[in-house]
């Protein structure tokens, strides 16, 4: 995989780091900490400008964003409850979950857009229940936008200073996307297990 995003960098340039960006939210084994720390040193290198890699890499990833939330908005809130209803063990959640993660967005949605697009492994995911709780477009544009080009700014720049050394990035950054991943998995599997349905729950529960 490093060969082949490092020879599409090379050969399409912004286009190309925008489109793996927009591919790294869509297929998250795409790792964004590979993709804009090469792209940096590319820069570097004199071949691209820095100040066009990260806004090349973050319209790519708000892009990817963008089409998660759109996928969270055509699901929509009522349809997930019938879902949850019927299925809510594998979603591991229930109707009444929903209710309480929609007034947590109404309250925190911005801040949880922005820091979620920061944080490996929940920077595609933020984009869905933004989308199912159905928060404004310009909203969620704005604070995925802020986090996103913050996240690309840094991995640019950590490319572009550490130069041939930007490999330092994603193999101290790449360990730990996984712990995070794997903490999520982790998590899911617990709230399968655990999980009881809403009228099986204590009373007041």
């Amino acid at each position: 995989m490093f060969e082949w995003i490092t020879g599409l960098v090379e050969s399409s340039g912004y286009i190309g780091i925008a489109l793996l960006m927009l591919l790294e939210n869509v297929f998250p084994p795409i790792p964004s900490e590979l993709i804009m720390p090469l792209a940096g040193f590319t820069a570097a290198r004199g071949q691209l400008g820095l100040v066009g890699v990260i806004v090349a890499g973050g319209i790519g990833s708000l892009a990817g964003g963008l089409l998660w939330y759109g996928i969270g908005r055509w699901l929509g809130l009522e349809r997930l409850k019938r879902l949850a209803a019927r299925h809510g063990r594998w979603l591991t959640l229930s109707p009444s979950d929903l209710d309480d993660a929609q007034a947590f967005f109404t309250r925190h949605g911005g801040k949880a857009v922005l820091f979620g697009r920061l944080v490996p492994g929940v920077r595609t995911l933020i984009s869905v229940p933004a989308g199912i709780v159905a928060m404004p477009l310009p909203a969620f544009l704005l604070w995925s936008g802020l986090g996103t080009f913050v996240w690309t700014a840094l991995l640019a720049g950590a490319g572009y200073l550490l130069q041939s050394q930007y490999e330092t990035v994603s193999a101290w950054l790449g360990p730990v996307s996984n712990v995070i991943v794997g903490a999520i998995v982790l998590y899911y599997l617990y709230r399968v297990v655990t999980f009881r349905p809403e009228g099986g729950r204590p009373k007041g529960a």
